[in-house]
């Protein structure tokens, strides 16, 4: 069944022709990947078919009656919303039924209303539902539902919003970088979600892991032109590779490319292990394919680096924590030359500090960071570059350095290293305003690297690149001969470029673990799975409170009076703190205290009715 038809669109800005005539559909249970350099058009097909822009010629035709949600790079949420007031904003019905049952458990004197809230959650089968809601928010850290909009991060707007889509199961999802803001944890669940998922999907992500098992057909833009591989990443990347062997003569650059990149597909494991016999085994094996990995890859580019001395960068026991989080617990650590070190981690594990105190822009609290004379390191940020009106994009890059110096006394001019990251020379000389996010983020890259650094820091630097552009980074890092540490959420970029990890698992606690990514996954899997503290999908609500003892009503109360405590908690440790402090004035020590006692009260109380659920639901 087909869902929607792009027709011969065509779009220009200017004189610069973005596409010209693209045909294409979209069917039931499709799950594509659309594929295009920076600044190609990806975007703006994505709003042409969401229909928050026009093509100039052609026409997209959607099927009656067929829910489609955008899931955008910059979310449309309403600030003064609340987290649930946000899920609840939709016009999805089961989700109405719920907001009326929640509202009612808050009111319980009115049986009345209860009752009715109650008869239709079971009409509308939505207990269910409820779960299935309640294990996308889990999932996705949106855990305070009382937290407001304007409250939230960049990165849990990203999340409320990819949350609600789910939860409202359009029959069409498009998707623009759905894997961005995500830590590992969350976009591993994702795939999963998406591949076991009867969903048709229609999306733009660089994540190549994604791509390889969720997607079913890629579609690809390459000069204005529509190409279809109706495969995964891997089937891409051969008929690929097979398009450009009979479209040249000879083997250019761009096949070049792909061989290489499929070649590196079809050396991966098909699956991962699980539950090996012996983790020591595992062990010291991965750590034997860790140390040889590097010695396989044949350089091309040698790059004439300052040499490093003795001394490359020592930590000795920083510690660092904000408001009473640890981010680091007395680490410390000796970087050898030419070591390739990955950091991962949950979002606000502290992996961004670690970096600003291992750049000296931030002091640790106690401990110090002692670089060598010889280092000179590069830093690749998520802030990006600042764009200067007027300026030429070869002009920005000669700011920073005019060359790379090679072996045997050839370089790499400024030029050669942008044309290198497809800038091609006309792009060169273009202004700076007019390169789209993904360009500026390569052109950012250009200028880190031309400055040859011997120790090179990249945090995120794979967010908005596209995959031809990943391609030729991986290849540049591999033939790099400095140090190099890099944070990234794309498995797939730190499976190709890092040696070993470290493993950011919260409260100050690194584990160096000497291995990529999937190295790191297999031995994790060969733990037998420790039970998760999140919600279990159940086949009925309803008959779940029974067996435990409790109504859903009294379930309910019960995770109210849980929250009620811990605030209560917090507000109680706020005023002892203060009086341990000497903040509390004379004139207010009375109220104080009045305020402390009401709130050690209230706390007994909530105690009270915690106790007497538990017992009922133990008993």
């Amino acid at each position: 069944m087909n869902y929607l038809s792009v027709e011969n669109i065509s779009k220009s800005f200017g004189a610069h022709n973005l596409f010209e005539n693209v045909s294409f559909g979209i069917n039931k249970d499709q799950k594509i990947a659309f594929v295009a350099k920076n600044g190609s058009g990806k975007t703006t097909i994505l709003r042409i078919l969401t229909g928050s822009d026009h093509p100039d010629s052609g026409q997209v035709v959607m099927r009656k009656g067929i829910r489609m949600e955008f899931l955008s790079q910059e979310p449309n949420l309403q600030d003064e919303l609340t987290i649930e007031e946000s899920i609840f904003a939709s016009d999805n019905e089961i989700l109405k039924v719920i907001e009326a049952y929640e509202k009612a458990l808050e009111n319980p004197e009115d049986q009345e209303a209860y009752q009715k809230a109650f008869e239709q959650m079971d009409i509308h089968n939505a207990w269910d539902f409820e779960t299935q809601y309640k294990q996308i928010l889990f999932k996705l850290k949106l855990d305070d539902l009382k937290l407001k909009v304007k409250t939230l991060s960049g990165g849990q707007k990203k999340r409320l919003a990819l949350a609600i889509i789910l939860i409202n199961k359009p029959d069409l999802l498009i998707l623009d970088e759905p894997t961005n803001h995500l830590d590992l944890e969350m976009i591993e669940w994702l795939e999963n979600y998406f591949a076991k998922e009867n969903i048709t999907l229609f999306m733009v992500t660089h994540d190549r892991f994604f791509l390889e098992n969720v997607c079913n057909e890629i579609i690809e833009l390459d000069n204005g032109l529509i190409y279809q591989y109706k495969g995964n990443y891997s089937y891409y990347l051969e008929k690929k590779e097979e398009r450009i062997a009979a479209e040249n003569a000879s083997i250019d650059k761009a096949q070049n490319l792909f061989v290489k990149e499929l070649s590196w597909m079809r050396r991966q494991p098909k699956a991962r292990t699980t539950k090996s016999k012996s983790r020591i085994d595992d062990f010291y094996v991965i750590k034997e394919k860790a140390h040889s990995r590097r010695k396989e890859h044949q350089v091309e580019l040698e790059i004439n680096m300052e040499r490093m001395g003795s001394k490359v960068v020592e930590l000795h026991k920083l510690n660092k924590s904000f408001n009473g989080k640890v981010i680091l617990n007395d680490f410390s650590y000796m970087f050898n030359r030419g070591e390739r070190i990955g950091i991962i981690g949950k979002n606000g594990s502290g992996k961004s500090t670690f970096l600003n105190i291992l750049t000296q822009a931030m002091k640790p609290d106690t401990g110090k960071v002692v670089i060598g004379d010889t280092i000179k390191i590069g830093y690749y940020t998520q802030g990006g570059i600042t764009i200067k009106p007027e300026q030429k994009v070869i002009d920005v890059i000669k700011e920073f350095g005019e060359y790379i110096p090679l072996a045997k006394g050839r370089s790499i001019s400024a030029g050669q290293l942008l044309e290198r990251f497809l800038f091609d020379r006309k792009k060169q000389h273009d202004f700076v305003e007019k390169l789209s996010g993904g360009e500026l983020k390569r052109l950012y890259l250009c200028t880190v690297l031309i400055q040859n650094p011997n120790f090179l820091i990249l945090d995120e630097p794979t967010n908005d690149l596209d995959i031809v552009t990943l391609n030729v980074l991986e290849s540049f890092l591999l033939d790099y001969p400095g140090c190099l540490v890099v944070v990234s959420h794309d498995r797939y970029f730190m499976d190709k470029i890092v040696d070993h990890l470290f493993v950011f698992r919260g409260e100050g606690e690194i584990e160096d673990f000497p291995g990529n990514y999937s190295d790191f996954r297999a031995y994790e899997d060969s733990i037998e799975p420790v039970k998760e503290e999140a919600p279990k999908e159940k086949v009925n609500w309803k008959e779940s409170q029974v067996k435990n003892g409790l109504t859903f009503q009294e379930q309910k109360e019960l995770q109210k009076t849980e929250r009620e405590m811990a605030k209560l908690e917090e507000q109680k440790q706020v005023i002892e703190k203060e009086f341990a402090d000497g903040k509390v004035g004379d004139d207010q020590i009375e109220t104080k205290a009045n305020q402390l006692q009401k709130i050690l009260k209230e706390l007994e109380e909530k105690e009270e009715k915690w106790f007497e659920l538990s017992a009922k639901m133990e008993g």
